[in-house]
């Protein structure tokens, strides 16, 4: 029997392990103090720069704010979007996660996202989303058509009344965009392609007014495999056809 070797353990490592443990439960919650330097060095059997190793690793986190010599000492903050927002867009980013893996979650939420839409939209949704499909119906170009068709998602995310559908479908669809982008500005019959779209969102649009949860799923997740898995290797589709029932 042969193990691997194993890192050291870093101290700064369970300091943070342990605050955020207490930010996540709510034992801390945000607008609150941390003890100063001095406390948690006391309280943590540890030295300055360890101390202040963690809370650099904490604040570039965004679990808190600290200011050096701050006699109040660190403040924790309230979860942010914008830091899920970043957190998400390197993980999409990373070299081990491909195109296909990118598309497989899109679909899966956007699925997610159109189902409760439909189940929990309102009037004013219903409003919003005629809005944006309009804007997509008349729009100059391919460049204002495809702000117009983000619009209309992003109408479906917030109506899904999850920030998490909002914020994860935003960084999702932008990498995978970001990655066919090229090709996609190369589209042969681009007039071709906005019609096909706009006809599309008219259906999702239908099937969110009538209430119909399990169409409008159904067609997020078709029209983003009719559209994109061209682009992923075809040893890799199978990775997107168990969404397509």
């Amino acid at each position: 029997m042969k193990f691997e070797p194993v890192a050291p353990v870093r101290a700064y490592e369970r300091i943070v392990e342990q605050i955020e443990e207490a930010v996540v439960s709510g034992r801390l919650k945000p607008g609150e103090r941390l003890p100063g330097e001095r406390e948690l060095m006391t309280q943590f059997g540890v030295g300055r720069s360890t101390v202040r190793e963690a809370l650099r690793v904490l604040q570039a986190a965004e679990l808190i704010r600290s200011r050096p010599g701050d006699p109040r000492g660190p403040e924790v903050l309230a979860a942010s979007p914008g830091a899920l927002h970043r957190s998400m867009h390197r993980l999409a980013r990373a070299e081990h996660v491909g195109l296909a893996e990118l598309l497989q979650f899109r679909m899966v939420l956007d699925g997610s996202s159109h189902l409760l839409a439909a189940e929990l939209r309102t009037a004013e949704d219903l409003t919003a989303l005629d809005v944006a499909l309009e804007g997509m119906a008349a729009a100059d170009g391919y460049a204002e058509f495809s702000r117009a068709d983000v619009a209309f998602h992003d109408v479906i995310a917030r109506v899904s009344r999850n920030p998490l559908l909002v914020v994860s479908g935003e960084v999702v669809r932008g990498v995978v965009l970001e990655l066919i982008e090229d090709k996609l500005s190369h589209a042969n019959d681009r007039g071709t392609l906005m019609h096909s779209w706009l006809r599309h969102h008219e259906e999702v649009l239908n099937a969110i007014r009538a209430a119909d949860g399990e169409s409008a799923a159904r067609l997020a997740r078709q029209a983003l495999y009719d559209n994109y898995a061209e682009y992923v290797p075809k040893e890799q589709r199978t990775l997107l056809t168990p969404l397509l029932t």
